[in-house]
């Protein structure tokens, strides 16, 4: 499963806001065509038919709609973004991804998956969701391996424009290398993880035989070694580069993950896009009890912490400002 990118796995969580008198959002269930089975996913309805729509696509691994993964990450994140919006008048899909969850049956092996074959799901969930809302196009928010998706998913001419939220504007491996040598406990392993790493950029598959577990059965498995070439043949910011559409940038300066030079990278290949740095947001999307490594980590477990509240002011306004 797609799930061995431990690692890597970046999700998202996220804080409650207060709703407005009478509002009354609907969850319902939906589904888009996948290649082999239909794709899964709940829509939160905002009170007014004519509300824009926000689709939230997952960062990378076994993340689910709700933003949790049994890799131990239980912050709610996409419910809890959803919920926020449609209180604030914007409508709010959030979908489990080919392969995993509620979309299992899309596809028979979840690691037999592209970037492109990502994006052309974004590409349905948006033909869908314009059917069901009757809205022109949607707003694609993509977090963290998901804003990479949602750039490659741009062109469609379903989608409105981008939200890419903690996401890289690097290559994977390059991010992936500063987030390994960053924790201390790596020191043994990185330069077996470097070599994959370097061989892998290569389009070249890597031999793990001789490796330490946590790179052999995880994060350098076999199955996903295919998965990763391409992952690791696209740079977000070479691609934003071409875009044209609206485009927010959210990055928070207590991310662990994704650092704001990521942002920057983005910034700089979109003068034109927006940028939101959020003071003290995780990379889960919500404010830590405290400036230390062990409280940021406690948000990705507590589904109860609110979600920041500049995020969601944020997209609110940036949306509102470019539906026309």
């Amino acid at each position: 499963m797609k799930n061995r990118i431990a690692a890597a796995a970046l999700s998202a969580a996220l804080l409650l806001t207060a709703a407005p008198a009478g509002a009354s959002p609907v969850a319902s269930e939906i589904s888009a065509p996948g290649p082999d089975g239909p794709l899964a996913g709940t829509l939160l309805s905002a009170e007014k038919a004519s509300a824009p729509v926000v689709l939230i696509v997952p960062g990378s691994g076994p993340t689910d709609r709700d933003g949790n993964s049994p890799l131990g990450i239980t912050s709610a994140s996409y419910r809890l973004l959803a919920e926020a919006l449609a209180q604030k008048g914007i409508s709010a899909a959030r979908i489990d991804k080919r392969g995993l969850f509620g979309s299992k049956g899309a596809i028979a092996d979840a690691n037999k998956v592209t970037i492109a074959a990502y994006a052309a799901d974004v590409g349905a969930w948006a033909r869908s969701l314009t059917d069901r809302t009757g809205q022109r196009c949607i707003w694609v928010a993509g977090h963290s391996e998901g804003g990479l998706v949602a750039i490659a998913a741009e062109a469609d001419p379903h989608v409105c424009g981008l939200i890419l939220i903690s996401a890289m504007g690097r290559p994977f491996d390059v991010v992936l290398r500063e987030q390994l040598a960053a924790n201390p406990a790596n020191a043994p392993i990185l330069p077996d993880a470097n070599g994959a790493l370097d061989r892998l950029a290569k389009g070249e598959h890597v031999d793990v035989s001789a490796m330490h577990p946590a790179l052999a059965r995880g994060l350098f498995n076999p199955a996903v070694q295919d998965y990763l070439i391409d992952l690791i043949g696209h740079d977000p910011a070479a691609i934003l580069a071409a875009t044209t559409k609206p485009v927010l940038i959210v990055a928070g300066t207590a991310d662990l993950q994704i650092p704001i030079a990521d942002a920057e990278k983005l910034k700089a290949a979109r003068p034109d896009a927006t940028l939101a740095v959020i003071k003290g947001m995780t990379h889960v999307l919500k404010q830590a009890s405290g400036r230390d490594r062990a409280a940021n980590m406690a948000t990705y477990t507590d589904p109860s912490l609110a979600i920041d509240r500049s995020l969601v002011a944020d997209i609110v306004r940036f949306v509102r400002a470019n539906s026309h």
